[in-house]
């Protein structure tokens, strides 16, 4: 690929051995998981990858495992394709509700989970309800495999548990005990293909007598890493997720917010939606988790 005056290599290897050596020959290689970032970033000239390497021919990044203990995503996995997975529809409906809102429909025939969790964002549409179903990534390095549980793979914008020379193979999410359900939602300016000001993600457990006995709330887009918050989880834990819990959570939620300023948003606005936010997903989860 010609990018001004200087040549960029594609190699496209088949295994993730082969990957990874590639990348120790090219230590300023970027990886090219479906390319709906990467791409337009090099054409603004803000990324001079010494090399692209297409990991979409490697069989591993390229599937969807389901078994009796949960399922494993590859990393180079389509978003439409994982959308489209009957297990993953059933068992995680809030991951579809993240994933179907990654770009357009042609964006989705080539943008991948493991690019959106790569790029780091703190509003990445995905990486919350990893996070709030338990979701592992497993991570090649030379020196073998490594496993980091999402809530710990972005680290601040841009940023993530990767070191150089490591590969994320695919992400891993156990199987949800019964009466488990979660949900997705965020808020954007306008009315689709934008970037969220504030987002959430809650996955709730009931007992047969409907009492939450498990929650992970999730924050998108109002920290520098989307955020685990416990506090918010435990509100709703021991409750039938009454009026009171759920303003209690959206407290919590509110309060481990750390926004910033800017064109899209105002601290207090985002503080304020994400609160706004926990309620109305949580309500989502707990319908969901009824049905169950």
């Amino acid at each position: 690929m010609l990018h001004g005056m200087t040549t960029t290599r594609y190699e496209a290897p088949g295994t993730v051995a082969d990957a990874l050596s590639v990348m120790a020959a090219h230590p300023g290689a970027m990886i090219l998981a479906g390319g709906t970032d990467l791409l337009v970033q090099y054409q603004a000239g803000l990324r001079t990858p010494s090399a692209f390497i297409d990991v979409k021919r490697i069989p591993e990044l390229m599937a969807i495992e389901a078994d009796a203990s949960g399922v494993t995503i590859g990393a180079a996995v389509a978003a439409a394709d994982i959308c489209a997975h009957p297990v993953i529809r059933a068992w995680w409906p809030g991951l579809v509700d993240g994933v179907q809102l990654i770009g357009s429909t042609q964006i989705q025939g080539r943008g991948s989970l493991g690019g959106n969790l790569c790029n780091g964002s703190p509003a990445a549409d995905a990486t919350g309800a990893l996070i709030a179903s338990g979701a592992v990534a497993h991570i090649a390095a030379p020196s073998g495999v490594r496993t980091v549980p999402v809530e710990q793979f972005v680290l601040a914008p841009g940023k993530t548990a990767l070191a150089p020379g490591e590969l994320l193979v695919s992400v891993r999410l156990p199987k949800p005990a019964a009466h488990t359900a979660d949900a997705y939602q965020r808020l954007i300016p306008r009315t689709e293909m934008d970037i969220a000001v504030a987002s959430v993600a809650v996955s709730i457990t009931l007992d047969p007598s409907g009492l939450c006995t498990a929650a992970r709330v999730v924050i998108g887009a109002v920290a520098p890493t989307p955020l685990l918050v416990p506090e918010a989880g435990a509100a709703l834990a021991g409750t039938t997720l009454d009026a009171a819990a759920l303003e209690r959570a959206a407290l919590a939620a509110s309060a481990a917010a750390r926004p910033i300023d800017d064109k899209r948003g105002t601290v207090a606005y985002r503080t304020t939606v994400v609160g706004v936010l926990t309620k109305r997903v949580a309500a989502i989860a707990l319908s969901r988790a009824k049905e169950r």
